[in-house]
């Protein structure tokens, strides 16, 4: 009883910072999410828009590139969700596992287009954002371990299949990837050419399929 009440203060701060962090790159995200979604990132000025390509930086012209939609919208709704589930508390974990990929790729982005000084800058800051995105998951680590066992304890296909059946794999694939949906939709709206373009496929699979046997 003596250690547990020794053990909570520092239980309770550690868990009073971890709320922190939630809240700190949270807002961030929120806050850089809304601005893309507003106008307030991205883009050129009208100097910018007149100067030649060649004069413009790596960075300026990514920041043009980016200004472009959707990706512009996807990436600010991105940050928003991921901003409101982190400060979530029923939804902090699947935030902090959202915010992952999301400010990885930033980073990798940062790195990639900025001048030196801000790649120094945007680096630390960045690195810091990730390691306290780690430390939440450590903190929710009982939690983690029920969607680990959940997610791989036991992952197998629901039938039996002898090993033949996955070497046919490879042309299920083929089947699947030519019998899509925009096929489904143009044999909807343009079926005679579609069975034409099918036919020219299927002559094509059977010249290539004839040399292998000639």
């Amino acid at each position: 009883m003596i250690n547990k009440l020794r053990q909570t203060p520092s239980a309770k701060y550690w868990d009073y910072f971890i709320l922190a962090a939630r809240f700190l790159i949270g807002w961030t995200f929120l806050r850089y999410g809304i601005s893309k979604l507003t106008e307030g990132q991205f883009g050129l000025t009208e100097a910018e828009m007149l100067t030649p390509l060649a004069e413009l930086s790596p960075f300026r012209i990514s920041w043009y590139l980016f200004d472009f939609q959707p990706f512009k919208a996807f990436i600010g709704v991105s940050q928003v969700i991921s901003g409101l589930l982190l400060i979530w508390n029923r939804t902090a974990i699947l935030g902090a596992f959202f915010f992952l990929p999301i400010v990885a790729t930033i980073l990798i982005i940062d790195i990639t287009f900025m001048p030196p000084g801000f790649v120094y800058a945007f680096s630390w800051r960045l690195s810091y954002y990730i390691l306290l995105d780690l430390l939440i998951l450590w903190h929710y680590r009982d939690r983690m371990r029920t969607i680990w066992k959940a997610a791989w304890d036991g992952i197998n296909t629901k039938f039996k299949y002898p090993i033949w059946v996955y070497l046919t794999l490879p042309f299920a694939a083929i089947f699947l990837e030519i019998f899509s949906l925009k096929t489904i939709y143009r044999f909807i709206t343009s079926p005679i050419e579609t069975i034409k373009d099918f036919g020219v496929l299927f002559q094509m699979l059977k010249d290539l399929i004839g040399q292998f046997f000639v």
